[in-house]
């Protein structure tokens, strides 16, 4: 049997031990794949940038959960890094139950790298039902949307929320979802309350946004992993980050781009195996 026929009757779990490699190797090793940065990408981290220190807030609406969070954590985080290191102040908020733990997660792995405190640098909403009354509520005021912080502190008492009231104190509202959440931010929020909305979606429901971004309706959008990764290159090269900092997404695409080569690399020895032993099949 020569090598062509081989390749035609390659046990598969060669090829699952193949894409283990490809996936483990990068993640312990990182390569750093150049990464480009997409229009949209830059047009929301700009908007977030030109926000002064101690200005209007930033509300991060984690519209996922655990499902999605590989995806969609590492642009949280970047997000939380930015503002952190520029003074922004952050309003983090979940509408479902799942999503709470998510915003738990991503400030547990943010606020100590820069001195982050609860009340003055960030406020943590807690879970209210209604996702629309509460989208709706927070436009007449967020302190009676919000009894109390997801600690337990009367939000009226916290620092931060002393200058903001409602939507005419936010800079922009951030909506990170693997749904159509953001959709809703934009129709409820943007239109009613003339506040921005940015969003950071997964990779396969990030071409339904296309529409919405030209039409202006999104400041701009982070695509799946990819457009986490490029946040993460964008803080980076502001001097945003800490000493060592984890480009957690940056070795996700890392481990992502070595996988698609390796399909590549297969299905073109496939079709040169099946085309040359069917010509051979014939000259018989």
């Amino acid at each position: 049997m020569n090598f062509l026929e081989k390749m035609m009757n390659i046990d598969r779990r060669w090829i699952y031990l193949l894409v283990g490699i490809c996936v483990l190797v990068p993640l312990i090793r990182p390569v750093g794949l150049p990464t480009s940065i997409t229009p949209y990408t830059r047009a929301l981290f700009d908007y977030v940038d030109k926000i002064p220190a101690d200005g209007p807030a930033v509300l991060i609406s984690f519209d996922f959960d655990p499902s999605t969070s590989p995806e969609l954590q590492p642009m949280a985080q970047s997000i939380l890094r930015h503002c952190f290191a520029k003074d922004i102040n952050v309003m983090c908020l979940g509408l479902m139950p799942t999503y709470i733990g998510m915003i738990d997660i991503a400030l547990s792995n943010v606020k100590d790298e820069y001195g982050a405190v609860s009340g003055e640098d960030f406020v943590f909403l807690p879970y209210v039902p209604g996702v629309t009354a509460v989208m709706l509520s927070m436009g007449e005021s967020i302190k009676n949307t919000f009894i109390r912080d997801y600690y337990g502190v009367l939000i009226d008492s916290l620092p931060m929320m002393q200058h903001i009231r409602n939507y005419d104190d936010i800079a922009i509202v951030v909506s990170i979802s693997g749904s159509a959440m953001p959709q809703s931010w934009a129709v409820l929020v943007g239109t009613t309350y003339h506040v921005r909305v940015g969003v950071g979606t997964t990779a396969v429901s990030a071409a339904e946004y296309y529409s919405w971004l030209q039409t202006g309706q999104f400041v701009g959008m982070l695509g799946g992993l990819k457009g986490a990764a490029e946040y993460e290159n964008l803080i980076e090269s502001k001097g945003y980050t800490i000493e060592g900092f984890r480009k957690v997404a940056t070795k996700g695409m890392d481990a992502q781009s070595f996988v698609h080569i390796l399909m590549i690399v297969l299905i073109i020895i496939g079709n040169i195996a099946f085309f040359s032993l069917r010509k051979r099949s014939r000259q018989i």
